[in-house]
C-alpha cells in the first residue's frame, strides 16, 4: 500500500521557494540566530562539538519543557525533528491495521494520510463554519465506542485558527475517557493566541492524552527542526523505540537553543514578539478582507498565523491559486488541499509589507476573475 500524496506539503516544497510573494506560510516571520541570541549564547553555541546526543532529547532540555505540563516528567517527553516526525512517530508506533481512529477535519491532514497507509479504519469528525469552526460534539459521540483506539485534535487549529473552548475541551475528554481512548492532539498552534490567555493544553486534562509540539510555529524557529511529544511513559517509550529507526536524534545546537527557548521567562518574549506581529497583520487583513465583503466570508482566527475563508466566484480552488502564482507570483493554499473546494488559505504571520503587496496583487486577478 502506498502513501497517498500529503497535498498540502507537496505543493508548498514545490513552489513557495519560486514566487516573490510566499503567503502560503503557516508560522510567524522566523528569528536569525543573531536576533535570539546573545553575545555569550552564540559563542557557546560555536563551541558547542557535533557529536551524537541524547537519542531522546537533552535531559536538559526535557527538563526545560516539563516545566509547561502539570506533572510532566522527562520520560514523559520525546524530542523529535520537528512536529512531522512527533506525529510520524507517535502513529507509526501506536496505530495497528483495523484501529479505529476518529480524526478532527479540517486539519493538517499528516495523522489522516498515515493512519489510512497503516491499515486504520479512519473516521471524520468536522469543525463547522456556522458554529465558528467548533465542532458538534453530538457528532462525535455518534462516531466513538468500544473500539475507538484513538482521537485525534489540532487545537488550536489549523487552517481555521478557531480554539475549542475549555468546556468544550473538558467534554471531548470525557468522551475520550467514556472508552479509554487515547486523545492526541496537535497543539502547535498553543502560544499564538491573537487575545486572551493562552490555551490549555489536553495534556492537563486527560491521563491518555498525547501532544504534539515544536518551535515551528508559534515560537518563529522552524528552521532548528525542533519538536517533541509529551505523553503517557509507556506511550513515549513506544515512540522512542520507533524513533531509533527513523532520525535516531536530534541536532545538537538546536536542542541547546530549544533549551533557551523554553526557559519560561525566555518563552514569554518569545511568544509576545509572535502575538504582536500577528496582531498587526491581522488588523491589515481585515480591512482587506471588508473592502471585499461581497466576494468572502470569513471568521476571524483565535490563534495562530493563517487565516481560512470562504469565496463567492465561479472558479475552482486550485485553478484560482494556479493562477494567482503563475500570472502574479503569489502564492497561496487552496482549499482543496483540505478537501474544502471555494476555500483559501493564508499566512499572515509574515512581514508586514510582503502581506500588503501580495493582497495587492490578488486585488488584480480577484477583479479579472469576478
Amino acid at each position: 500500500m502506498d502513501f497517498e500524496i500529503f497535498e498540502l506539503e507537496r505543493i508548498q516544497s514545490l513552489y513557495e521557494n519560486t514566487v516573490k510573494y510566499n503567503l502560503t506560510e503557516s508560522g510567524i516571520h522566523p528569528f536569525t540566530l543573531r536576533e535570539f541570541l546573545t553575545e555569550e549564547e552564540t559563542e557557546t553555541l560555536l563551541n558547542i562539538r557535533m557529536g551524537y546526543g541524547q537519542t531522546d532529547g537533552a535531559p536538559e532540555l526535557r527538563e526545560m519543557i516539563c516545566n509547561h505540563y502539570k506533572g510532566a516528567e522527562i520520560d514523559n517527553i520525546l524530542v523529535t525533528n520537528g512536529s512531522a516526525e512527533a506525529n510520524f512517530t507517535f502513529a507509526g508506533s501506536t496505530i495497528n491495521p483495523g484501529d479505529e481512529v476518529v480524526i478532527m477535519l479540517p486539519n493538517y491532514m499528516q495523522i489522516h494520510g498515515i493512519a489510512n497507509f497503516l491499515g486504520a479504519n479512519v473516521k471524520p469528525f468536522y469543525l463547522k463554519e456556522e458554529l465558528n469552526w467548533a465542532p458538534d460534539l453530538d457528532d462525535l459521540k455518534k462516531l466513538v465506542n468500544d473500539k475507538t483506539k484513538m482521537i485525534c485534535l489540532c487545537n488550536p487549529n489549523n487552517p481555521t485558527g478557531a480554539v475549542l473552548s475549555e468546556e468544550m475541551m473538558k467534554e471531548i475528554v470525557q468522551i475520550a475517557d467514556h472508552v479509554r481512548a487515547i486523545l492526541h492532539v496537535d497543539e502547535i498552534y498553543r502560544g499564538a493566541e491573537l487575545e486572551g490567555d493562552e490555551t490549555p493544553t489536553f495534556y492537563d486534562l486527560y491521563d491518555r492524552a498525547i501532544v504534539t509540539m515544536s518551535l515551528s510555529k508559534s515560537y518563529s524557529l522552524p528552521g532548528l527542526r525542533m519538536g517533541w511529544l509529551v505523553g503517557p511513559k509507556d506511550i513515549i517509550a513506544r515512540g522512542w523505540a520507533f524513533h531509533d529507526y527513523t532520525s535516531i536524534s536530534t541536532n545538537m545546537l538546536g536542542q541547546y537553543v530549544a533549551t533557551l527557548v523554553m526557559e519560561p521567562e525566555r518563552r514569554k518574549q518569545v511568544l509576545s514578539r509572535g502575538r504582536g506581529m500577528l496582531k498587526s497583520n491581522l488588523v491589515k487583513f481585515q480591512s482587506w478582507i471588508d473592502s471585499h465583503s461581497d466576494l468572502f466570508h470569513f471568521i476571524p482566527p483565535k490563534a495562530g498565523g493563517i487565516v481560512f475563508m470562504r469565496y463567492n466566484m465561479d472558479i475552482n480552488s486550485t485553478e484560482l491559486c494556479t493562477r494567482l502564482r503563475k500570472e502574479k507570483s503569489v502564492f497561496i493554499i487552496a482549499g482543496d488541499s483540505f478537501g474544502m473546494d471555494r476555500y483559501l488559505r493564508m499566512g499572515i504571520g509574515g512581514e508586514q509589507k510582503e502581506l500588503l503587496e501580495g493582497m495587492e496583487l490578488i486585488d488584480e486577478t480577484l477583479r479579472e476573475v469576478s
